[in-house]
């Protein structure tokens, strides 16, 4: 530190000692000590042009100062004369001052009063050394008559010591100074301008002064620096390295302001040469060339000076910077070592069983990665202060210090963490050891006393058991603890006295059990050894035996099962061990190397992603600037044909506004997830809102097409293309963006294949999804903005939630009869558009034409309000149908969908329409608390049929109050219970649906009519059974077995093969078919016959009779009704729980 401080005095004073040496320099360049005056000072003077320097020198060099003819000489004073003429006698160079200057005094015109006057002046105050005056006198012959007497006889007046002659002609004035030297007033050959001579000495002094002034503001600005304290903190230090790198950037802004004033005054010097290289300077033009050359290089020297200075400063304040990163790190690393110091004390406890000292060690194991992360950022610090140190940092002396404290104390810390670890490693030996060898002894004990005394009494018997004895104690060697004292040197570091006690407790029990084996092998042997009598061995009664818990069956059968699962164990732990740490290494090495490889995809689709988004957004900007621009460019506006004249935000919609945002916006976010692809899920979701740009582009897409198809072979697109030499037509690349955004939901769909595991994944499918709901908004409103004969608003249809092409048959009940629509058993085909407030049917109509124009038109037939709509989910045993009436079923749609699956769909989402509108209607209802809302009263004999049934069918009541007691509580059956998907079904599901009396199984209503509770659960909606039950995928969830059942409902067979069954009918299910059908026997009947197991579900004992209610919007009633048809009509509100 102390080094650095002179080294800083040092720099400073050669600063100040180099830039004074500047300073002077410009002095006696511009002879500021001996004339103080500028030509700035005295300008208007100078310009009266009384007397000037034209440049020339006589023949031993001196300077020639022209007085022309002035004839308002007198009125000059003196204080002017005498300015302008030491200003004059300064400009020369001191080796031409010193000759002696040179007068020229141009009288011709004037009389010899002037010349008198003019000599009296000169005489009496010229500031200058003078070699000779020369008198050009007045020509006319009076005033030249009178000029060489008066001459002669004052003479002496002029007191002057060079010789003055009086000149007669220009021509006498050439024999004395050559004609190259004089101006062409004087017939001489040289060219002057007197404004630009003093232009050029205004210049100069001026370019001195400024040089002098930075050189000394270097002076002012370098004591600064040098005198300013470091400070102690990171903040300031950084805040003070950027104030005094600010200052420096202006000082050199300064400088190359006055570089470039030097260089622009040189050129103005240099432009008579530059004009015309045989131009010939003038002394005076030769001498403020020099002066210049030598400003700008004392300019140089100064800027040198500054700069090797700054150099050393600025090395300083970063070194500064870096020393005060350096001492934060310290400190925290510093306390973040002593933490990890306290909490590895902690771990001072060896366990008190196995599972303990496995527990401790986890701990410790879990901890050690934090421990290392702490040694590794010790390591790094100690690193960078040995990079500090190597880089010469004027801190060595308290940084080398830290460093070692550091590494010393980081030592400490991993051999205090590996000590750790080899003593509970140490301990856990021990342990099992002791495990081991109690185990041994439980098991020996055990054989003890399972071993028959009756057996044992006879020969065979005693040699048997004595053999069993004897293989256990084979196997003592591996189990049983040998010597305590080697126990106690062996693992003295870890044993403290609890430990201790415990091994000597397990040791004596040890001991023990030994000195009963060896009283029972000397009882055995004495036993096989003794020749007994034949006597009838009489056994023991069992209260003879001592009872143990041992002894019981079931724990003998576990202990041999763990004490050969021991053995095993114990043979092979070492190998086993090795293979484990085999395994375990190549296990992690596949998972590394398998991680790595997934980062490695995730990265080519990051790369995928950013280079086509970088090309995308050239490709926008191509088409901007070579098609949308050139359609403003006057130059092309005759190529442009009538169709597409004042057509271009129909032919390029809003691409402007999409290449603005990828441009300005994602690109620069999607680069900065370049080294973290799996999060690029967030950027996608942070500017979801911006993509809905496209949708804007692709409702234009259909008139840009069309409007390309009338212009694509016009002049103008032919001559763009050329222009920018594209293979491909602006078709193409019109339908770029339309292509990237279906881009995106393949590239998001590879990097979540690749980033299951990784932080983002949630990000990654969240953004998926957006894309796709973006996709779909996109799809379906092209297919919205095609229908046409719709007189209504389609916004106030609220929002199209799906929309796809089926097969729709249509019933109308007129009067008491059900007709079908002119008998139509050929279905119609129709587009549906299901919104939130109503349900479109449209045909679909394909138009003649290419791309776009090709697309299909809808014209629009019916609409459904939705607050007026049922819906049946099965409808005749198809699993792909399903119906959608109102009207109180006087309108009935039967529509078949495409799949199974599509019908699922479409189901669910008409059902979540229908639920959206009861919670509406409910918060209602809720709101006029007073309102009462009554059922019309339902017949009590019979019930209104299904659509799908020829004939009426009923229940009786009476049959239904006796179903009703097999009914489950109806608190449970009304509680729906959610399962996974694709899971089995809960056996709170299986539950028996019966036939209830009162609607959807709640008591207690009235059959005449319903209370305001009851309407505000199902007011306004239809249902075929318990609504809080109903979920098809929970139906379809069911497992049918084979079986006999009883039938609930009637089912009326769809085709000859299926079976009829009513409801009491015993049913048999014989064998399930491959297409979803079962074999079914009607014990009742003797018949046999296919049905779909969907429907199976219904009619057999898991569900209740079908109810169906529904009602019409604002009509204030509604019908209760039980079908006894073999469809399923579902509420829509199955989903809701009360």
């Amino acid at each position: 530190m102390i080094l650095w401080m002179k080294t800083e005095e040092m720099a400073l004073g050669e600063l100040l000692e180099r830039l004074r040496t500047v300073t002077k320099s410009i002095d006696e360049i511009m002879q500021l000590d001996s004339s103080p005056l500028r030509a700035a000072d005295i300008t208007p003077d100078l310009k009266r042009k009384f007397a000037f320097l034209s440049g020339g020198r006589g023949d031993s060099g001196s300077p020639i100062i022209v007085f022309p003819e002035f004839p308002a000489f007198g009125e000059i004073t003196d204080t002017t004369f005498h300015n302008v003429l030491t200003y004059l006698t300064s400009v020369p160079s001191l080796s031409s001052t010193d000759v002696g200057f040179i007068l020229v005094i141009d009288r011709r015109q004037d009389r010899w009063a002037a010349v008198k006057g003019t000599l009296l002046r000169i005489a009496g105050s010229f500031p200058g050394n003078l070699q000779l005056v020369l008198v050009l006198r007045p020509t006319t012959l009076l005033q030249r008559t009178l000029s060489d007497i008066l001459f002669k006889f004052n003479k002496d007046e002029f007191k002057m010591k060079v010789p003055v002659i009086m000149l007669s002609s220009i021509t006498e004035l050439h024999t004395y100074i050559d004609r190259s030297q004089l101006t062409q007033e004087l017939g001489g050959t040289q060219e002057y301008c007197h404004e630009k001579w003093i232009s050029h000495r205004t210049a100069i002094e001026g370019f001195a002064l400024m040089v002098k002034k930075t050189a000394q503001t270097l002076q002012s600005f370098g004591t600064e620096l040098a005198e300013t304290e470091l400070p102690n903190e990171i903040q300031a230090t950084t805040l003070l390295l950027s104030t005094h790198t600010d200052k420096k950037d202006k000082m050199k802004e300064g400088l190359l302001v006055a570089l470039g004033q030097g260089s622009r005054l040189l050129e103005s010097i240099n432009e008579p040469v530059v004009r015309d290289p045989d131009h010939n300077m003038n002394q005076d033009e030769l001498e403020n060339l020099a002066t210049v050359q030598r400003l700008l290089s004392q300019l140089d020297e100064t800027e040198r000076a500054f700069d090797e200075f700054w150099v050393r400063h600025q090395t300083k304040l970063e070194q500064c910077l870096q020393l005060r990163h350096f001492e934060h790190n310290y400190r925290e690393v510093r306390a973040l070592l002593d933490q990890v110091s306290e909490k590895l004390a902690t771990f001072s406890e060896v366990g008190i069983s196995p599972a303990h000292a496995d527990h401790i060690f986890c701990e410790l194991t879990t901890y050690e990665e934090r421990v290392c992360e702490v040694l590794d950022r010790a390591l790094v610090l100690a690193c960078e202060g040995d990079e500090l140190i190597q880089n010469s940092h004027y801190a060595e002396d308290s940084i080398q210090p830290k460093c070692g404290e550091v590494r010393t104390i980081s030592e400490n810390v991993s051999s205090n963490l590996r000590a750790k670890k080899d003593q509970l490693l140490k301990a856990m030996e021990l342990h099992h050891c002791l495990e081991k060898a109690s185990k041994w002894v439980d098991d020996g004990i055990y054989l003890l006393a399972s071993q028959p005394v009756d057996k044992c009494l006879s020969h065979e018997g005693a040699e048997l058991a004595l053999q069993e004895l004897e293989r256990y104690l084979d196997n003592a060697g591996q189990n049983q603890l040998t010597d305590l004292s080697a126990i106690w040197t062996e693992y003295e570091a870890v044993l403290n006295q609890q430990f201790r006690d415990q091994v000597e407790k397990v040791f004596q029990k040890q001991t023990s059990m030994q000195e009963m084996f060896e009283k029972r092998r000397v009882s055995l042997k004495k036993l096989a050894a003794k020749q007994t009598r034949p006597v009838q061995p009489v056994a023991p009664r069992p209260e003879a035996f001592i009872k143990s818990p041992l002894s019981s069956p079931a724990h003998r059968v576990q202990q041999e099962k763990n004490c050969s699962e021991t053995d095993s164990g114990n043979n092979c732990d070492k190998g086993n061990g090795q293979l484990q740490n085999g395994d375990s290494n190549s296990r992690h090495a596949s998972l590394s190397e398998e991680e790595e490889n997934l980062a490695v995809l995730r990265r080519h689709v990051m790369n995928e992603l950013l280079e086509t988004e970088r090309a995308y957004v050239e490709e926008l900007l191509c088409v901007l600037q070579g098609y949308a621009s050139e359609m403003d460019n006057p130059a092309m506006v005759h190529l442009i044909p009538a169709p597409l004249q004042n057509k271009k935000e129909v032919l390029f919609g809003n691409m402007p506004e999409i290449y603005h945002f990828h441009k300005r916006t994602f690109l620069r976010e999607l680069e900065q997830y370049t080294d973290c692809p799996e999060l690029v899920g967030k950027c996608f979701l942070e500017r979801m809102t911006d993509l809905q740009i496209y949708e804007k582009y692709c409702h234009n897409k259909p008139r840009s097409e069309s409007l390309w198809r009338q212009c694509s072979d016009c002049a103008f697109f032919q001559e763009c293309q050329k222009k920018l030499e594209h293979k491909l037509g602006l078709d193409s690349y019109l339908l770029k963006p339309v292509q990237r955004i279906t881009k995106y939901q393949l590239l998001l769909k590879e990097m979540l294949k690749y980033s299951k595991t990784c932080e983002g994944t949630d990000d990654l499918q969240e953004a998926l999804t957006s894309i796709l709901g973006i996709l779909k908004a996109v799809n379906d409103s092209m297919h919205l903005i095609a229908i046409t004969g719709y007189e209504g608003n389609m916004s106030e249809l609220g929002k199209l939630l799906m929309q796809g092409s089926f097969s729709v048959w249509t019933e109308h009940k007129k009067g008491h009869a059900k007709v079908k629509d002119l008998a139509r058993f050929k279905p119609m085909q129709r587009h549906l558009f299901l919104h939130e407030k109503a349900l479109l049917f449209c045909k679909r109509r394909e138009e003649n034409g290419e791309g776009y124009e090709k697309a299909p038109s809808y014209s629009f037939k019916q609409s459904l309000n939705m607050s007026a709509v049922g819906i049946t989910e099965n409808a005749k045993g198809d699993n792909k149908k399903f119906e959608i009436w109102c009207n109180s079923r006087e309108e009935v749609y039967i529509v078949q969908a495409p799949s199974a699956e599509v019908k699922t769909t479409w189901v669910n989402e008409i059902r979540k329409v229908l639920t959206t509108q009861l919670e509406a209607c409910r918060a209602s209802q809720q709101r006029a608390p007073d309102s009462v809302f009554q059922f019309p009263p339902v017949p009590s004999g019979a019930v209104s049929l299904s659509p799908f049934k020829s004939g009426q069918k009923s229940f009786k009541r009476g049959e239904e109050k006796k179903a009703e007691p097999c009914s489950p509580d109806v608190n449970s059956s009304s509680s729906p219970k959610p399962t996974g998907k694709g899971s089995p079904t809960s056996p709170d599901h299986k539950t028996k649906r019966q036939s209830d009396p009162t609607p959807f199984g709640f008591k207690g209503w009235n059959k005449a009519s319903l209370s305001l509770d009851a309407s505000e659960e199902h007011d306004g909606y239809s249902s075929a059974e318990d609504p809080l039950n109903s979920d098809p995928e929970e139906e379809n969830g069911k497992k049918l077995c084979a079986g006999k059942y009883t039938v609930m409902a009637d089912y009326e067979k769809g085709s000859a093969q299926e079976l009829s069954v009513k409801s009491g009918d015993m049913v048999q299910l014989v064998k399930e078919g491959d297409d979803g059908q079962w074999f079914v026997r009607n014990l009742s009947t003797s018949k046999e016959g296919w049905i779909a197991a969907a429907n199976l579900i219904t009619l057999i004992g898991k569900s209740k009779s079908c109810q169906s209610l529904t009602s019409s919007e604002g009509s204030g009633s509604g019908n209760l009704s039980t079908s006894s048809s073999c469809s399923e009509t579902y509420t829509s509100f199955s989903d809701i729980k009360p």
